[in-house]
C-alpha cells in the first residue's frame, strides 16, 4: 500500500556515489536502533545487498539508463513489510522517493503525525534539490510581507505555477496562526511550499494585489499546478483542538494529491529491476544464439574433413578434437545458459505474481474509492468529526428511527431503507458508549484507575479544577462536564452525570 511518494529535481552535485553515500548516512544514522543494519562497509559497489532477510538495504545500478536504485526493507514481527525506495535518473536529473507498506484496512488513513521522510531533509541539508520556479525547497515556511507579497499574488491570481503545491496560512485577526507553522512545515517538506502572512497589518497590500480574492483571519488555501484540483479553503475554527485538527486536515490533502501522481516505471523499484531482468534475458538469449551457431559452424567443418582425402586423416582427427572440444563448451554454455534462463523465468514468475496481487488491491481500493466519491445526497458543513464514522452514524439512526415508525411498502419506506442499504447498516457505536457511560458512573464513588480508562477510551480528555474533574469530549471545548472528587451522593451524582453526557454528546 502506498503510503507516500514525490518526485524532485536535483542538481549536479548529488553524484552516484554521494547519492549512495547519502541514503547509507539516512539509515546509520536512524533515531531507531532496530531500523540500522549493523555491519554496513560500502566500497563503491553497485549491485550488492547488504543485511538479512528480515531488514535489508538493496543497491542497483541499470547502466542501460543511468539510473541507481536503492531499496531498503523492514519486516515487522508480526508480518507487515516496509519498504522505503529512492531512484535516481541521473540523465533527467530527478529522484522519487516512494514509502510502500503491507496493504491493512488502517492503511488508507493517514497518520495525524505523519511527516515525510528524513532523508528529503538530508537532500535539503545538502543543497542537492533544485528550486522550484522562485522558491526553494525547503522545510521552513516563507514569510510573506510588504516587499514580497508578489510571490503570494502571483499564486493566487494564476500568472505563475509551481511544481509542488502551495500552501497560505493566514493571520486571525489577533495575531495568530490556526496551526503550528513550523510543524506544518517540516511535516510537508518535499511536497509543498508554505507560505505564511508574516503581520496583519499586510493584509491591504495583499486583498489590493489579488481582487480580495487572498485566504484571512487563519483562513489556509491549498493551490495546485494541476488547473484541474485549482484551489482548496479550509477556515479557521476556534474549539480546542482546532489546530491539531485543520493541520491534519491540510497533511492529509497534500499527501494525497503527492501520491496520485503517475510515476513512471523506470523511477520505482520493481520498474527498474524488471528492466535489467529483462536486458539479462535478452543478453543471454543472445549469447545462447552465438553459441549454436558455433557449434553448428564446428559440425560443418567436420562435416568437410570427412570428405577429405586419407592423406588429411591426421590433420581431420585434429579438426574433429578442436571440434568436440568447441562442440562440449557450447553445450556446457547451453545448459548454464538455460538453467539461468529458467531462473529468470522463476524471477519474473514471481514478480508477475506479486503485480496481479498489487493490481488486485488497486482494484480492491478503487472500488474502495468509487463508492467514496460517488455523488452525496447530502453535503456534510463544516462540524468535524470526533471520532471515525461518527457523523455518518448519527444521521443512519436517525433515518433507522424515521423507518420505524413508518409504514411499510410505502415511498417514504422505500427511499429510507435504499439509503441505509446503501451506506451499510447502523453499528450502534453510540448505543454501546451509551450503555458504557452508564455503567461506568452509575454508582460512581471517586475517580478510580478503571473509571479514568474507561472515560478516556470514551474520548474524554480529563483535567483537575478545584474539587472536580473537567471532562472534554475528544478535546472539543464546546462539550463538557463535571464531576465531584469526592462526591456526597454516589447514587444519583454519576447517574445524573451519565444521562447529561448520554442527552448532550452520544
Amino acid at each position: 500500500m502506498l503510503l507516500f511518494s514525490t518526485l524532485l529535481d536535483i542538481n549536479d552535485t548529488l553524484t552516484k556515489d554521494a547519492f549512495i553515500q547519502l541514503v547509507i548516512k539516512w539509515n546509520q544514522g536512524s533515531p531507531h536502533a532496530e531500523n540500522i543494519i549493523p555491519g554496513i562497509v560500502w566500497n563503491g559497489e553497485r549491485n550488492i545487498r547488504y543485511g538479512t532477510d528480515g531488514l535489508w538495504l538493496d543497491i542497483e545500478e541499470y547502466r542501460n539508463e543511468n539510473i541507481i536504485a536503492i531499496r531498503y526493507e523492514k519486516t515487522e514481527d508480526d508480518g507487515v513489510v516496509w519498504d522505503t525506495d529512492y531512484v535516481v535518473n541521473f540523465n533527467e536529473m530527478k529522484m522519487s522517493v516512494r514509502l510502500d507498506r503491507s496493504y491493512l484496512e488502517d492503511a488508507l488513513t493517514i497518520d495525524s503525525s505523519f511527516s515525510t521522510p528524513a532523508f528529503i531533509a538530508l537532500l535539503i541539508d545538502g543543497k542537492y534539490l533544485k528550486d522550484d520556479g522562485r522558491l526553494p525547497i525547503d522545510r521552513y515556511p516563507v514569510f510573506i510581507n510588504e516587499s514580497n507579497v508578489s510571490l503570494l499574488s502571483d499564486v493566487i491570481n494564476g500568472t505563475t505555477r509551481y511544481q509542488l503545491p502551495i500552501v497560505y496560512i493566514s493571520k486571525t485577526f489577533d495575531e495568530d496562526y490556526p496551526v503550528d507553522i513550523r510543524e506544518i512545515s517540516k511535516r510537508l517538506k518535499g511536497v509543498a511550499h508554505v507560505l505564511v502572512q508574516e503581520n496583519a497589518q499586510s493584509g491591504s497590500s495583499i486583498r489590493q494585489m489579488t481582487d480580495s480574492k487572498n485566504e484571512y483571519n487563519g483562513a489556509i488555501g491549498i493551490y495546485f499546478s494541476n488547473q484541474t484540483v485549482g484551489h482548496e479553503k479550509f477556515l479557521k475554527h476556534w474549539y480546542n483542538g482546532s489546530e491539531a485538527i485543520m493541520a491534519e486536515k491540510v497533511t492529509r490533502r497534500i499527501i494525497q494529491y503527492s501520491n496520485s501522481h503517475k510515476m513512471d516505471m523506470l523511477y520505482t523499484w520493481l520498474g527498474v529491476n524488471n528492466a535489467l531482468l529483462r536486458d539479462r534475458y535478452s543478453s543471454k538469449k543472445e549469447e545462447l544464439a552465438a553459441s549454436v551457431n558455433a557449434l553448428r559452424a564446428a559440425q560443418y567443418a567436420a562435416k568437410l574433413q570427412e570428405n577429405k582425402a586419407d592423406a588429411e586423416v591426421e590433420q581431420m582427427r585434429r579438426q574433429m578434437e578442436r571440434s568436440n572440444a568447441v562442440a562440449q563448451e557450447s553445450q556446457d554454455l547451453v545448459e548454464s545458459v538455460d538453467d539461468e534462463i529458467k531462473s529468470m523465468r522463476n524471477t519474473i514468475n514471481d514478480l508477475t505474481r506479486q503485480n496481479e496481487a498489487l493490481d488486485q488491491e488497486v482494484q480492491g481500493l478503487r472500488r474502495k474509492l468509487d463508492g467514496m466519491s460517488a455523488v452525496p445526497i447530502l453535503y456534510l458543513g463544516s462540524e468535524d468529526e470526533l471520532f471515525h464514522g461518527e457523523i455518518k452514524e448519527f444521521i443512519l439512526e436517525a433515518l433507522a428511527n424515521q423507518l420505524e415508525g413508518t409504514e411499510a411498502q410505502t415511498r417514504r419506506s422505500d427511499v429510507l431503507g435504499d439509503i441505509i442499504r446503501s451506506n451499510g447498516d447502523v453499528t450502534g457505536l453510540p448505543e454501546e458508549k451509551k450503555k458504557i457511560v452508564k455503567d461506568t458512573l452509575f454508582g460512581y464513588t471517586g475517580m478510580t484507575k478503571p473509571v479514568r480508562t474507561q472515560l478516556k477510551d470514551l474520548g474524554f480528555e480529563i483535567t483537575e479544577e478545584g474539587k472536580h474533574y473537567k471532562l472534554v469530549y475528544y478535546g472539543d471545548g464546546r462539550y463538557w462536564i463535571t464531576l465531584d472528587k469526592t462526591p456526597s451522593d454516589s447514587v444519583h451524582g454519576g447517574r445524573n452525570a451519565a444521562l447529561q453526557i448520554i442527552k448532550d454528546m452520544l
